[in-house]
């Protein structure tokens, strides 16, 4: 499916019917990883409608030399969330930079924003970044696996987890557009926002052994909700939603229980996926 978005045709897919919920990929992928992901977390929950974008410059979502900034892109998905959500409040899910402007989606737009959730969130401030660390890999004289892309991302290296690679991640490689991505990134800081701190329901999961940005600055972001839950996870890196399905969907479920308990929505479980 597509919509355009002021001059960009933002490219996406969704399940399902009811309340929406935008989950937004990471950076040089596209929303097969976040589909692949997130779509099990509901699983038995009804009324919800997922939407998948793919960002710009990933996927089948061009991104245009106006796009320069991430505040750029940041209008695109508000916008975005404006077409697709037809004025409904909704749900964010993001993953690593996913998560980054799911964040200021919600302090930009907290009205809108029925829920938040972060994955291994891209932030500013990132430190204490461990080095990357293989908790289970190929057994003794096995050899390698998987290509350097993989083995740089994965902790948790099995077949299982080369076959989700190879599946949801690898194919995004051939889509991406560096050069719109080299001149987003250059100018990749959002402008600080000064309003109070996104009030609704909020989970932030992280991973322990995540070498890309780490668990510390995560934990930070206790401290700026009032209303999230926290959970860093043992053997899991940045891929932490392949090698952690089970524990992260826990944890998502709380956190759909208590967006609809803040009067968002029906409470999960008790029907299909519609």
């Amino acid at each position: 499916m597509e919509i355009h978005v002021g001059r960009i045709r933002v490219h996406y897919v969704e399940h399902g019917t009811g309340r929406p919920v935008l989950v937004l990929h990471g950076a040089g992928v596209d929303h097969r990883e976040a589909e692949a992901c997130f779509e099990p977390v509901f699983d038995g929950v009804a009324g919800m409608r997922r939407i998948y974008p793919d960002l710009p410059g990933m996927g089948r979502t061009p991104a245009p030399v106006t796009l320069r900034s991430a505040e750029d892109v940041l209008g695109t998905l508000l916008d975005f969330a404006d077409g697709v959500a037809g004025g409904a409040a909704y749900l964010l899910i993001g993953h690593s930079a996913g998560a980054y402007y799911a964040q200021a989606m919600a302090a930009r737009r907290p009205a809108q924003v029925a829920g938040l959730a972060l994955v291994c969130p891209l932030l500013p401030g990132l430190r204490n970044i461990p080095e990357h660390h293989v908790v289970v890999g190929p057994g003794e004289g096995e050899g390698e696996v998987g290509d350097d892309v993989f083995r740089g991302y994965f902790v948790i290296q099995t077949p299982e987890m080369l076959d989700r690679y190879e599946r949801y991640v690898a194919p995004a490689a051939a889509l991406v557009d560096p050069a719109a991505l080299e001149r987003i990134g250059a100018q990749w800081a959002l402008a600080p926002d000064h309003a109070a701190p996104y009030a609704g329901p909020a989970a932030v999961v992280a991973g322990r052994l995540d070498s890309t940005v780490g668990y510390a600055a995560a934990i930070d972001l206790v401290d700026h909700y009032p209303h999230t839950s926290l959970a860093v996870f043992d053997d899991a890196g940045h891929a932490l939603p392949h090698e952690q399905p089970e524990l992260l969907r826990a944890v998502l479920v709380d956190w759909l229980t208590r967006v609809a308990g803040a009067g968002g929505g029906r409470r999960p479980g008790g029907g299909g996926a519609g």
